[in-house]
């Protein structure tokens, strides 16, 4: 069995760039599972889909050529064989990736395929529900998380609009894996901490569990 970093989180806590250095310096491959929701996302709206028809978006991905692969050390997503990327951080999919998230039925897809990639390797994933739903079992699990003022300005640092406390409300009060800290999971605020520092708390606490396990 290989080892699954999971590391869960409210938006703009630094979860992305946290799980993607801490891959980088084990060797293990990054997964960002946000950017599979943000993948639906667009692409129910990009074919005029309602987000409220749930066997019509179904239908809509068992009907395209999505791939969730890799290109190096991290997860990618090709559409038609092109790799989504810009698409995916489009304000509309900013305002309506938490409404997809939301279902059931999709998420159930995300996860089996969120799975699929630790049976091959060592996995760093982050996203909302990491360390309750996709790797319960896992001893590896972090809950990242920062003030509502620190987070709303690393939005708009980014060039993004879209408002954090409407996204946690709606990702921590969805009835399918809402968004929550794992109890066994340790607990980083990152709001006066730099990434390096996060990184390294983290990593010394991986590293303390990979001796004793």
């Amino acid at each position: 069995m290989f080892p699954a970093i999971a590391i869960d989180g409210p938006a703009a806590s630094g979860k992305s760039t946290i799980a993607r250095l801490i891959a980088q310096k084990l060797g293990y491959t990054f997964i960002n599972t946000g950017a599979m929701y943000r993948a639906v996302t667009w692409l129910t709206l990009s074919h005029n889909i309602s987000l409220d028809d749930t066997p019509a978006i179904i239908r809509l991905l068992a009907s395209l050529p999505v791939e969730f692969g890799k290109k190096g050390t991290e997860s990618i997503i090709l559409y038609q064989g092109r790799e989504l990327e810009e698409e995916l951080t489009l304000p509309e999919i900013n305002q309506n990736v938490s409404t997809i998230a939301a279902i059931p039925e999709i998420r159930a897809l995300l996860v089996q395929r969120q799975r699929q990639y630790n049976e091959k390797e060592p996995v760093v994933m982050e996203g909302r529900d990491i360390g309750t739903v996709v790797f319960p079992k896992t001893p590896f699990k972090y809950f990242v998380t920062a003030s509502e003022a620190v987070r709303e300005a690393r939005r708009k640092a980014q060039g993004l609009k879209d408002s954090i406390q409407e996204r946690d409300r709606k990702d921590a009060k969805r009835s399918t894996a809402p968004l929550i800290q794992a109890p066994d999971a340790l607990l980083v605020d990152t709001s006066d901490l730099t990434i390096d520092q996060v990184v390294a708390i983290l990593i010394e606490d991986i590293q303390r569990k990979l001796i004793h396990s």
